[in-house]
């Protein structure tokens, strides 16, 4: 079996953006998980280099067209690995090879008498650098670009796509999943209700010399798009070469919604014409907005791939971005937002559950995978757990619903967090007796451990590679590299050694961090006000300070949560069950941000020697820390943690 997955190349009249991060990171994640399926797969992405705005930004640098797509396609070309996207071929419209395959298409097309030339009289945008008609302004407006269209009138040549309406009609009504999601494909049927209308496919040299010459009319170029949406064929050989026969077959293009109409109409159409086989689907996905507001350069709020790698790490990024966005609605990208996952997520959630185990690993067996050979009810459940996360995982992300397979992948990396505190293996390491049990438990985090291995490395491939390390197996494990072999219960060998790996994903405080939206604004000056000292060292303007005597009488210790549930009447109230070391019930604030599953299984910081109050009706025995914060303008709480895990009871100092 194989898989083609497509990016749209990006046309280089401005730099890469989170935008063009994101559609890539979609198609190399989806790529990255079909070969854990078994597939073979190709990924393909690159640049689209001809037009007027290409030639008109050209203009404006004092440069030469070819001088200025090469600078901007190089910029693409560096960004993919700071990404960790590796597609196997980035394809240019300039290429040789790619301008050949045109023109001779072009040629076939116009000898069989769907070319012809005629006088057009049209409202042409040049941002979308096509006719508009009246049905798709709004206010007399571009939606997309927010300017008036230009009215043309010029002979061209045009492309006889109102033949091939019915056809393609009935062709998406037939196959359901030709776009998704559903949303768009009613989007295309709608517009294809009304009949089409021939599309222009040439700009005369008079206005535009930088495009793919026809090869029946050197007075003329040909249109951007009848260029630009062959690189999906010519990057693969077309027509003759042999990976156009073995992965065509198997066509899927990522795009997002504001390329809908060129890839689900003016494409299909176009192949249609040339008597070759439809894609098999296309994947349509909504905009990033950041801070909640549109990326916009006017406004400095566009935000670049290279800046966020390095203020966050590739991994956070590739996570964030996958998990937040519903594929096909739109999404908001802040600091608070991204910081709170990578925190809340990947720190306390995942890189928690990964210290902790290994740490019991190396402490209690000596940093070897033991047998499995005692079984009990949490063993059960959570082996369960996983089986459940392994179908809905696979289930999810081949229909791109990439922040459901991840949702998935957390809800057992809970379970094993409880199936921690259920256990207690610190306890059962004080029992002779019961050091089988104890191998038993250790044995079914490190095979866990395998599992998220396995389905983490198409979403966060470094972190993958991490935590392989330290597991002790290594890249081509026949146990982390294909899904179906990999997923049975049982792949990590006992006897396994671990190896010490640094933490997964240190915290960040979100206090320095300054909104996003703010990255290529220009900077204001910031006033602080001076502070006097007086003679005891303390801020003079300061407010609430305490003396050290008030701070040592709190005593603040390392609880693990064994259980929490809502309790009845209160959106806000959490009943929590925690070890510090012993048991108490202590009621949190916390319901908005947390359910009772998220919690179950992580070492919290409390106030231990708190008045005991009652509230709801439960006596609480304490006050759990959280930090709180504001994620996408609503206000949220995130618990305050230890980086590794500790006994419970541990103090504060």
């Amino acid at each position: 079996m194989t898989t083609y997955i497509t990016t749209p190349i990006y046309y280089v009249n401005a730099q890469p953006h989170l935008g063009h991060a994101y559609t890539t990171i979609v198609a190399d994640t989806y790529s990255r998980f079909m070969r854990l399926c078994g597939e073979r797969v190709r990924l393909q992405t690159g640049t689209d280099e001809h037009g007027d705005k290409i030639a008109e930004a050209a203009e404006c640098e004092g440069v030469s067209p070819r001088e200025y797509v090469d600078r901007i396609s190089g910029m693409f070309r560096k960004t993919w690995p700071l990404l960790e996207v590796e597609p196997d071929h980035f394809i240019r419209t300039t290429d040789p090879e790619h301008i050949s395959t045109v023109q001779a298409i072009l040629q076939r097309v116009h000898d069989q008498g769907d070319i012809y030339f005629d006088k057009y009289t049209g409202l042409y945008c040049k941002g979308c650098e096509r006719f508009l008609t009246e049905k798709e302004l709004v206010d007399g407006l571009c939606p997309d670009h927010q300017q008036a269209p230009l009215e043309i009138s010029e002979q061209n040549y045009f492309f006889r796509m109102s033949r091939y309406q019915q056809q393609l009609i009935d062709h998406i009504k037939e196959n359901p999943e030709f776009i998704t999601p559903e949303r768009y494909r009613n989007e295309v049927l709608s517009f294809l209700s009304e009949p089409l209308e021939d599309l222009c496919i040439s700009r005369p040299t008079s206005r535009l010399t930088w495009g793919i010459p026809l090869p029946f009319d050197e007075n003329f170029v040909t249109y951007v798009w009848f260029d630009a949406l062959i690189n999906y064929l010519t990057g693969i050989g077309y027509p003759e070469g042999p990976d156009f026969e073995d992965f065509w077959g198997a066509a899927e293009h990522v795009i997002a919604k504001d390329i809908l109409k060129p890839h689900a109409i003016y494409w299909p159409t176009m192949l249609l014409a040339m008597g070759v086989p439809l894609y098999q689907r296309l994947h349509v996905h909504g905009y990033w907005n950041v801070d909640e507001t549109k990326m916009s350069k006017s406004i400095g709020n566009v935000v670049r791939p290279e800046e966020l790698v390095e203020e966050y790490g590739v991994d956070t990024l590739r996570y964030f971005t996958l998990r937040e966005m519903s594929f096909g609605l739109d999404a908001s990208f802040s600091s608070d937002g991204i910081i709170t996952r990578k925190n809340s997520d990947l720190a306390n959630d995942l890189g928690n559950l990964f210290s902790r185990s290994l740490a019991m690993l190396t402490k209690y067996v000596d940093a070897t995978v033991p047998p499995h050979t005692v079984d009990d009810e949490s063993d059960v459940l959570l082996r369960k757990t996983a089986a459940s996360m392994l179908v809905s995982y696979r289930q999810h992300m081949a229909n791109f619903e990439f922040h459901r397979g991840l949702r998935a992948v957390w809800e057992l990396i809970s379970q094993a967090n409880k199936y921690i505190v259920v256990n207690e293996p610190w306890a059962l390491a004080k029992d002779p007796e019961k050091a089988s049990r104890l191998g038993s438990v250790l044995y079914n985090l490190a095979e866990t451990l395998r599992l998220l291995t396995l389905v983490l490395r198409p979403v966060m491939p470094g972190t993958s590679a991490k935590m392989a390390a330290g597991l002790g197996l290594v890249e081509d494990d026949q146990s982390i590299s294909n899904l179906e072999t990999g997923g049975v219960w049982g792949g990590i060998p006992v006897g396994t050694r671990l190896q010490s790996i640094e933490s997964l994903f240190p915290r960040m405080d979100q206090k320095k961090k300054q909104p996003v939206a703010a990255v290529n604004q220009q900077k204001k000056s910031n006033k602080k006000s001076s502070a006097k000292v007086n003679g005891e060292g303390a801020l003079a303007q300061a407010e609430n300070i305490i003396t050290f005597d008030q701070v040592q009488k709190l005593e603040l210790r390392v609880a693990e949560i064994v259980s929490a549930e809502r309790i009845k009447k209160s959106d806000r109230l959490l009943k929590l069950t925690v070890m510090a070391p012993e048991e108490r019930i202590i009621v949190a604030g916390i319901a908005e941000s947390y359910s009772p599953e998220e919690v179950v299984g992580q070492q919290v910081i409390i106030v231990a020697n708190l008045q005991p109050v009652k509230l709801m009706g439960v006596v609480s025995q304490g006050m759990v820390l959280a930090a709180k914060t504001e994620v996408n303008g609503e206000s949220r709480l995130v618990l305050t943690t230890v980086s590794t895990p500790v006994p419970p009871g541990s103090g504060v100092a």
